[in-house]
């Protein structure tokens, strides 16, 4: 079992299978559009 989570609000986006147990994080997510990414791009 894997998840996804967020980098930015660090909250759950998805789960998924997989043979071991994973955490991959996103830059962004619907819930938080991104804002704190967006800051450091700039």
């Amino acid at each position: 079992m894997g998840t996804i989570v967020c980098q930015a609000c660090n909250s759950t986006i998805d789960h998924f299978e997989d043979e071991k147990v994973t955490v991959l994080y996103s830059k962004k997510c619907n819930c938080c559009d991104g804002e704190k990414t967006e800051k450091t791009n700039k």
